[in-house]
């Protein structure tokens, strides 16, 4: 890596990266990526280690972790520290499990409004409609009128 040519600016790190400057410089105001040292009258320059770094904050993100749990998982990053990381993952993982859960009781809701919508077209009033304005029952659902 001591040769110029692999080496680049941000603006070809962000390239290399698929992201824009501004998330770079965001990323390096929250510590997640060094900000490399300006040489006497240079500019900053990135290598690979800075593009694998991103790398695994973008994966980690489509993962689902906030770039809180991502700096967590950065300070455990050495390897000797598998049990630490797994009990984040396992964490990350039962949320996940949570969303899906409510996810799918929100498609079942949604499911049942349309069929009432479907089964009903000579009704004034709209069942979807209407069921919106009956609000949510207190498990955060909301409440569907047979």
């Amino acid at each position: 890596m001591s040769s110029r040519e692999t080496l680049l600016t941000i603006g070809g790190f962000a390239r290399a990266a698929d992201v824009y400057v501004e998330t770079i410089r965001y990323y390096q105001r929250r510590g997640l990526i060094p900000e490399p040292v300006r040489p006497p009258g240079g500019i900053r320059r990135y290598g690979p280690a800075d593009i694998d770094r991103l790398t695994f904050i973008k994966t980690a993100q489509q993962l689902g972790f906030s770039l809180n749990e991502i700096d967590d998982l950065l300070w455990l990053e050495g390897g000797a520290h598998c049990k630490e990381a797994s009990v984040l993952a396992e964490h990350k993982l039962r949320n996940v499990r949570e969303k899906i859960d409510r996810l799918e009781k929100i498609e079942s809701v949604l499911a049942e409004m349309v069929d009432r919508c479907h089964a009903g077209p000579d009704n004034v009033a709209c069942p979807l409609i209407a069921s919106l304005h009956e609000g949510v029952s207190e498990s955060g659902d909301p409440k569907v009128n047979s």
